[in-house]
């Protein structure tokens, strides 16, 4: 017999620091999934990443306490401010420029999150990532 689905739950945790204290702990504690598991289980997955990328996770739990979870790719923005050596984004994008990224930079970060991305080539995909650097004010050269 299948395990019944009881819900999803959608959290962004850094790569390899997984552990019990908010906001990770509560939002497993009060859905009844074991909070050292799944930390454990998250910590073994992203131990290639590297340390500290924020990492979309997908999170199904079922009626019997056991889980699976989807890690995705770290965002477009933290690969762009990265590249681009910044902090944050523009407070002003349109207006005032936080930094650039080159041509060569964007296909990177298109092909490093092509797979999380509704694209069907690295092209597109590009296209993608130029609009997510245009709204945080990062110029492409």
């Amino acid at each position: 017999m299948a395990k019944k689905l009881v819900g999803t739950l959608k959290l962004q945790v850094k790569a390899g620091q997984a552990n019990p204290s908010p906001p990770v702990g509560p939002a497993l504690g009060q859905r009844g999934i074991n909070i050292m598991e799944f930390c454990k289980a998250f910590n073994a997955k992203t131990a290639d990443m590297e340390p500290g990328a924020p990492c979309p996770t997908v999170i199904s739990y079922y009626q019997d306490k056991s889980f699976d979870m989807v890690i995705k790719t770290p965002p477009a923005s933290y690969y762009l401010k990265k590249a681009a050596k910044l902090q944050s984004g523009s407070k002003t994008p349109g207006r005032a420029s936080a930094g650039t990224v080159s041509t060569k930079q964007v296909r990177e970060i298109a092909e490093a999150k092509w797979q999380d991305l509704n694209a069907n080539d690295v092209e597109a995909a590009m296209k993608i990532i130029l609009g997510s650097a245009r709204s945080m004010g990062i110029e492409v050269k």
